[in-house]
């Protein structure tokens, strides 16, 4: 059995101003789930979406369903 670990990056459009979130998507294929967590907390708690809730919400994101902020 092999055990991947995340590979947690943050969206290029994420300024610097600290209100970021980390995503693992590596994990989609193999495991089914993309893990998320605090930018500001890397040993805090994850938030792991399956995979195909995930690229939901992407895509809602891209369609704009969600507004701004």
């Amino acid at each position: 059995m092999t055990t991947e670990s995340p590979r947690w990056f943050k969206s290029s459009y994420s300024s610097n101003g600290g209100q970021c979130i980390e995503v693992a998507a590596n994990l989609a294929v193999s495991r089914g789930v993309v893990p998320i967590r605090d930018s500001k907390d890397l040993s805090g708690p994850t938030l792991g979406l399956r995979a195909d809730a995930f690229a939901s919400f992407v895509a809602g994101v891209k369609a704009g369903d969600f507004g701004t902020v």
